[in-house]
């Protein structure tokens, strides 16, 4: 698992936290006495949880230490856990297990999803939402330099880093144990100033194993010259300057 950097995630949070509120929104639960959020971060999605069921017990938990340190600072009486989701049991099953954009760092989704199905109490539920990049640019681009020869071998583990299934695997894998799954895909047109600030926003999520693998701090900023270059000819500026960056995503919500 690459390492996280609180501030820098923030920098594009009113992107980041929109497709958390839009699977809130979708959660058809209405009196869940407890919730878990799985890869809280620094506590925003954990934050309209409580906002949107104000009586339940809420905890967010993430595997980064310095996520959480900011979560407890911005809110210091709530529950907050360091551990990681992919050795993560439930001492008690939850209502409603809830995870916005963090379950993609975690392997094998075949043994994870139902794994966490199972802690979904009876009439929970399993609500999760993954980039779905499958053919988007900004992914192509960062594996296409990934695979430049001079760190191809080191990049070995980075380009497996993100896992995210086609949606028909995750409905074949949970519908058999639900009684309702309900799927979708939203592609967000995110208004950017530059493709350098895509390669900031990249900085904060995707972008970190690749960099990661690199020893070198003069190899991480060719790595990042190159991968800028490539998004200044696929992000084309409009009229005003600006940029426009496809975002899709993946949302599912298995129902006990």
């Amino acid at each position: 698992m690459p390492s996280w950097d609180a501030n820098l995630y923030l920098r594009f949070a009113g992107e980041r936290i929109q497709p958390a509120i839009d699977l809130i929104s979708r959660i058809a639960l209405s009196d869940p006495k407890r919730i878990v959020d799985l890869g809280c971060g620094p506590g925003n999605s954990t934050a309209m949880l409580r906002e949107r069921w104000p009586a339940a017990e809420v905890a967010g938990l993430d595997n980064s230490r310095e996520m959480i340190v900011a979560a407890a600072q911005a809110h210091p009486d709530w529950t907050w856990i360091v551990h990681d989701i992919t050795t993560w049991k439930a001492a008690a099953p939850f209502d409603l297990i809830f995870s916005n954009a963090a379950l993609q760092w975690v392997p094998n989704h075949a043994e994870l999803m139902p794994r966490l199905l199972m802690q979904v109490g009876s009439r929970g539920a399993l609500a999760v939402q993954m980039p779905a990049h499958f053919q988007s640019p900004v992914h192509e681009l960062l594996l296409e330099v990934a695979h430049n020869d001079a760190w191809r071998y080191e990049m070995r583990s980075a380009v497996q880093a993100i896992k995210v299934e086609r949606p028909a695997f995750y409905y074949d894998l949970l519908r058999p144990h639900v009684s309702k799954l309900d799927f979708w895909e939203t592609e967000y047109i995110h208004q950017m100033n530059s493709p350098a600030a895509i390669l900031e926003w990249m900085r904060g999520t995707a972008l970190r194993p690749f960099l990661e693998a690199l020893s070198a701090a003069d190899q991480k900023r060719r790595f990042e010259r190159l991968f800028l270059s490539r998004l200044e000819t696929a992000y084309a500026p409009q009229k005003d300057g600006r940029v426009l960056f496809p975002f899709r995503r993946l949302f599912l919500i298995a129902y006990r």
